[in-house]
C-alpha cells in the first residue's frame, strides 16, 4: 500500500501541471451534467466531491514538499488567508484535523443528501441532514474555541503557489512528459553563434528623458513597501474575540445552519425557518465588532458574509413566491434565442434541483 502511494506521489510531482489542468476541466464539466441523463445530478456532484477531495490531498502533498525545500521562494507572497490557516494548522494538531474534517463534510454533504433521498424516507433524510449540521456546528465551535477568533469561510490553506515551482522529482512518468523545467539550458543555434551586434533597446525598457530619478525610485519601492499585515505574526492576523457580544455574534452565526435544518425538519412549508435564521444573521451582524482598516483578513471575511445574504433569495418562501417564478420566466424567454438559449436550458435544469435538495442553497 505504501509503495502504491509513493508511486502515485511521484507521478503527481512529475505531472503536476497536467493534473491541475485536468482537475480544472473536469470541474467545469460538472456544471453541464445535471439534466443530461437519469441521475445526472448525482454523477455531477459525486464527480465534484471526488475532485475536491483529490485536490485537498494534492494541495497537502504539494505544500509539504514545497515548504520543505529550503531554496523555495514564492514569486508572490502568500495570501493572508493562507498564512493564517497554515499557521494554525502547524501550531495545533486538533485544529488541523477538525478543519480537514469540516472541509470533507462540506465537499460531500450534497452527495450524501442525494444518496439519502434515494435510499431512505424523507423523514430519515432530514435526520441525516440535521446530523451533518450538528457535526459541522460542533467542529466550528471547536475551531472557535482553539483560535478564539472569527472563523474564516475555509479553515484550510488555499493553493497559493505555482505548480511549476515544485522541486523536480528524480523519477519520470511513463505516460506524461515531466512538467519541471530542463536542468540544462538549450544550446545556441548555429546561425546565432557569431551574432555579436547588440540590438537597440526596446522603448518600454528605456527611461523617458524627462522622468526624474526620484519618480523611478518611488515606482520601484512603493510596491515593495510593507503594511501592518506583512509584519504581524500569522496567527495574529485576526484579533481575538474580546467582549461577550463578540462571542455571541460568532456563536449565533455558527448555529444558523443547524437551527434552519431543525426548523425545516419540523415544518418545511412554514416561513418560520427562513425568518428565524434571517433574524439570527442580522443580530449577529449587528453585534459583531467593527474591525479597523488594518484588519484586512477580518474585513474580507465579513464582506463575504454580507454577500452571502444574497442566497436568501433562493430559500424558503422567498424562493417559492418571488425568485423561482422570475427565473422560470427568464428561462422561457431566452430558450429560443441563439447562444442565450443554452443559458435558459441550464437554468431550467437547475431550478428543480434547488426545490429538491437542501444543500444547494443551505446557509
Amino acid at each position: 500500500m505504501s509503495s502504491s502511494i509513493a508511486r502515485y506521489e511521484s507521478f503527481l510531482l512529475n505531472n503536476v501541471s497536467t493534473i491541475s489542468t485536468v482537475e480544472s476541466s473536469l470541474r467545469s464539466l460538472t456544471w453541464f451534467l445535471p439534466g443530461r441523463f437519469k441521475d445526472a445530478e448525482l454523477a455531477s456532484e459525486a464527480l465534484s466531491a471526488v475532485l475536491n477531495m483529490i485536490s485537498m490531498y494534492h494541495d497537502t502533498l504539494l505544500a509539504r514538499i514545497t515548504y520543505s525545500d529550503p531554496k523555495f521562494r514564492p514569486l508572490i507572497p502568500f495570501s493572508l488567508h493562507t498564512r493564517f490557516t497554515k499557521a494554525w494548522m502547524d501550531k495545533n494538531s486538533i485544529y488541523k484535523w477538525a478543519a480537514r474534517m469540516l472541509e470533507t463534510i462540506r465537499y460531500t454533504e450534497l452527495v450524501i443528501e442525494m444518496g439519502l433521498r434515494r435510499k431512505v424516507s424523507s423523514r430519515n433524510r432530514w435526520r441525516g441532514i440535521i446530523l451533518l449540521e450538528f457535526i459541522k456546528a460542533f467542529l466550528r465551535l471547536l475551531l472557535l474555541k482553539i483560535t478564539r477568533r472569527p472563523l474564516l469561510s475555509s479553515s484550510i490553506p488555499e493553493r497559493d503557489f505555482d505548480p511549476t515551482t515544485i522541486p523536480p522529482s528524480n523519477e519520470t512518468s511513463p505516460t506524461l512528459a515531466p512538467s519541471s523545467p530542463r536542468s540544462s539550458p538549450r544550446a545556441t543555434p548555429d546561425h546565432l553563434k557569431n551574432n555579436n551586434i547588440p540590438l537597440d533597446p526596446h522603448p518600454i525598457l528605456t527611461t523617458p528623458p524627462n522622468e526624474s530619478t526620484e519618480s523611478i525610485l518611488n515606482d520601484y519601492l512603493l510596491p515593495k513597501a510593507l503594511d501592518t499585515s506583512a509584519v504581524k505574526p500569522s496567527t495574529s492576523l485576526i484579533r481575538p474575540l474580546s467582549s461577550p457580544q463578540d462571542w455571541l455574534s460568532e456563536i449565533l452565526y455558527i448555529l444558523r445552519p443547524l437551527v434552519y435544518a431543525t426548523l425545516l425538519y419540523r415544518n418545511r412549508r412554514s416561513s418560520k425557518p427562513l425568518v428565524t435564521i434571517l433574524a439570527m444573521e442580522l443580530v449577529a451582524r449587528t453585534l459583531r465588532r467593527n474591525p479597523p482598516p488594518s484588519a484586512v483578513l477580518e474585513r474580507s471575511e465579513y464582506a463575504r458574509r454580507d454577500r452571502d445574504i444574497f442566497w436568501y433569495l433562493f430559500r424558503g418562501s422567498v424562493w417559492d413566491t418571488y425568485t423561482r417564478p422570475k427565473l422560470e420566466t427568464l428561462a422561457n424567454r431566452v430558450s429560443d434565442t441563439p447562444v442565450l438559449g443554452i443559458f435558459g436550458v441550464l437554468l431550467n435544469d437547475w431550478i428543480p434541483l434547488i426545490d429538491e435538495y437542501y444543500y444547494y442553497t443551505a446557509p
